[in-house]
């Protein structure tokens, strides 16, 4: 074996992606909201950038047509810094001691930071106080937890200190159901409270349901039930029976087995099942701790004379600029030295930001305008008109990478006159109808929905009828399993479950 070190050459193929390109295609697939909190963060650390009205939304015209009048003489000396680091050194500026240099450019960062925190200065945004305070004043409240709802409900209850502390461990020991799976024997060693009985708990328990819900508390679906279901008439009996023994066959829809299971007619199981339909299967599901979170469109489609015109929303905040301050900092700071090169490299991120924002918008534009120009149809006549759409052709329209519109379309929403959607709804498979016409899987959807609803409720269609009356209504040719697929997407029961007796 020989052991040495040599040369060799070999030609490759490798993509290599520069920090630019990284940090493109990073704020590309970011959500409006994402991208707010990257702005913001991008400000706290950067002293050379700053707001400035009128957004980052390219709103009419082609992208880049845009007035770019901020190309100043911190541009200029942006040039003359790259010309430096390549070792071509050109002019002369007059110097500054080191210490004075450091000190205006902590000045200007204090300056910077205090603008930021309270809205205001010289160079500030003067609406940028209001505007704040406007956000804080529309921002939904936080929700409350379940257990904050019950504790609420029951502040203007007389409560001695004891009880108080029992029903408050039982409301933070509740479930996002509002259920109580532990045993009173389990709970009441548990409770913090020193000597608590599995009575007292019982006791607590009863008060928080007489001032909250009559099922708060149930230890399964059996009892949730049971515990609405008030009076003693025959039906209400009928549907305590039913829950006890038959929770299966009522969570299946198999009434005529309860009825011959029970004895009793099938009309009176019927009767007793729809006023079980009614019940609250989840008491504490109401009081949800999460806020969905707000959806703020980046895409506007609108028809103007005519015409559909797509364009970029107003950006909820101005976009970003370099700050006037730059070229008097850089020219404060000596050639070469460990400030100037910090400086630099913030300068170069500030340019590199701005344009990853530039070219973001531009290609969101791009990528919806070709959307909705194959989606027409769907804009004039609705869901129901929607064509099947693959991300590739418009990849091939816009001359991007497919993994671009994909990026450019998540967490995107636009606004049309058939209401809010997600980019990516508008890409969709489908199939050819007998005509010889396309139609999306969301079109299809929309007619196998409308075929339900028109169903007898008494002999309701199975997957193998819904698949035949698609092709005989529509002529809509699917498989069985994939109109089982598209029932269960839209949240439709079963046949057997769907019956009414």
């Amino acid at each position: 074996m020989k052991l040495g070190l040599g040369q060799h050459a070999r030609m490759e193929q490798r993509l290599v992606q520069s920090p630019q390109m990284i940090q493109a295609m990073q704020i590309l697939q970011l959500s409006g909201m994402e991208l707010e909190e990257r702005i913001d963060a991008e400000l706290l650390e950067n002293p050379f950038l700053e707001r400035e009205e009128g957004g980052l939304g390219l709103e009419d015209g082609a992208p880049g047509d845009a007035d770019r009048g901020e190309a100043t003489a911190a541009e200029g000396e942006t040039q003359d810094l790259r010309r430096e680091t390549d070792g071509n050194e050109v002019g002369a500026v007059e110097l500054r001691e080191r210490d004075q240099a450091r000190e205006e450019l902590e000045g200007y960062e204090r300056e910077y930071e205090d603008r930021e925190y309270d809205g205001l200065g010289p160079r500030a945004d003067p609406d940028a106080g209001e505007r704040k305070l406007e956000a804080m004043a529309n921002a939904p409240a936080r929700g409350r937890s379940l257990a904050e709802a019950l504790l609420a409900e029951l502040a203007l209850e007389t409560l001695d200190e004891r009880t108080a502390a029992q029903l408050e461990f039982l409301a933070w020991s509740l479930d996002s159901r509002g259920y109580l799976e532990d045993s009173a024997a389990d709970l009441a060693a548990a409770c913090p409270v020193p000597d608590t009985t599995p009575e007292e708990l019982e006791a607590a328990l009863s008060l928080l349901r007489s001032a909250s819900h009559p099922a708060i508390g149930a230890r399964d679906l059996a009892q949730c039930l049971t515990l609405q279901l008030e009076g003693h008439d025959p039906i209400t009996e009928l549907a305590r029976r039913m829950v006890a023994g038959h929770l299966d066959d009522l969570m299946h829809n198999r009434l005529p087995k309860i009825a011959k299971a029970l004895g009793e007619s099938l009309d009176d199981v019927a009767a007793a099942f729809e006023r079980i339909r009614h019940l609250d299967p989840s008491p504490g599901a109401e009081y949800g701790e999460e806020l969905a979170p707000p959806i703020v469109p980046e895409v506007l489609v609108e028809e103007v004379d005519g015409v559909w015109e797509v364009r970029l929303g107003r950006s909820r905040g101005p976009g970003l600029r370099l700050s006037p301050q730059t070229e008097e900092v850089l020219g404060a700071m000596e050639r070469g030295g460990e400030d100037r090169n910090w400086a630099r490299k913030r300068l170069e991120s500030a340019r590199w930001l701005i344009e990853a924002l530039e070219q973001r918008q531009s290609t969101i534009l791009r990528i919806a305008r070709a959307v909705f120009a194959h989606q027409q149809p769907f804009l004039e006549k609705g869901p129901r008109a929607q064509r099947p759409l693959r991300m590739q052709e418009i990849a091939d329209e816009t001359h991007v990478h497919i993994s671009t519109v994909s990026r450019a379309v998540a967490g995107k929403y636009a606004q049309t006159p058939r209401g809010i959607f997600p980019l990516k709804a508008f890409f969709t498979s489908g199939t050819t109808d007998a005509a010889g016409a396309e139609a999306s899987q969301v079109s299809v959807q929309v007619k196998l929905a409308e075929l339900v609803q028109s169903e007898d409720p008494e002999n309701p269609f199975s997957d193998d009828q819904l698949a035949e009356e698609l092709e005989r209504r529509h002529g809509i040719k699917i498989a069985r399993r994939t109109v089982t697929k598209y029932r269960k997407a839209l949240g439709i029961q079963a046949s057997s479950q769907r019956r009414s007796f």
